[in-house]
């Protein structure tokens, strides 16, 4: 009995081996599908990427600015002497402000000087009536009918004669190369002199010299 049921057991398991090589899976070749118009030799198409354009701005030039001339401040400019300022022929002219030097010429019915530390070049003028104010003038002059002075440390010089000197202030010096018809000083340490006298004198204040 047990040599007839090996074969049988033997029919089995082949048969069983048979329906499971039957039943696995079979794999399948790998397909590979196109988009249509492409063959599988051409070279995948390049992929196209999207760069904006750098932008152009365009600068418009900076306007240039100009400059206008400065204005001319002495009313008569005589050719001679283009650097001076002219009173003409009995007009008028000022000269204000600080640590200048100005030159005056021509015939000046009045001439007033104001501010510090000025220089003013007078020789080349004559002056009907000088006015200096301020402190540490100094004024050079042809001749001069009628001085008045009123500030410190200031210094005036005529070649000529000096109708009339009115001094307020200390320590000023006027001299002239002529005469001075008179001297009125209000103030200390002031010098008046005059190479062909001095007229009238009338001084207030302390250390003052008149001669």
């Amino acid at each position: 009995m047990r040599r007839a049921r090996t074969p049988a057991l033997l029919t089995g398991a082949l048969v069983l081996a048979a329906v499971l090589a039957a039943c696995a899976p079979v794999p399948q070749p790998v397909e590979t599908r196109l988009p249509p118009g492409m063959s599988a030799s051409a070279p995948a198409p390049t992929p196209t990427v999207s760069v904006p354009s750098p932008s152009v701005v365009t600068l418009s030039p900076a306007p240039s600015a100009s400059v206008a001339p400065a204005p001319t401040t002495a009313p008569f400019v005589p050719s001679d002497d283009p650097g001076a300022l002219s009173c003409g022929d009995g007009g008028s002219q000022s000269v204000s402000g600080a640590e200048q030097t100005v030159r005056i010429v021509g015939t000046c019915a009045e001439l007033d000087v104001s501010g510090s530390a000025l220089t003013v070049d007078a020789s080349g003028a004559t002056v009907q009536t000088l006015r200096v104010s301020g402190d540490r003038a100094r004024v050079t002059v042809a001749s001069v009918d009628s001085l008045v002075v009123q500030g410190n440390d200031g210094s005036v010089t005529s070649a000529g004669a000096i109708g009339s000197a009115d001094l307020s202030g200390d320590r000023t010096t006027v001299q002239s190369g002529g005469t001075i018809s008179s001297v009125t000083v209000r103030g200390q340490d002031n010098v008046v002199r005059a190479d062909g006298g001095v007229g009238s004198t009338t001084v207030e204040g302390r250390g003052n010299q008149v001669g």
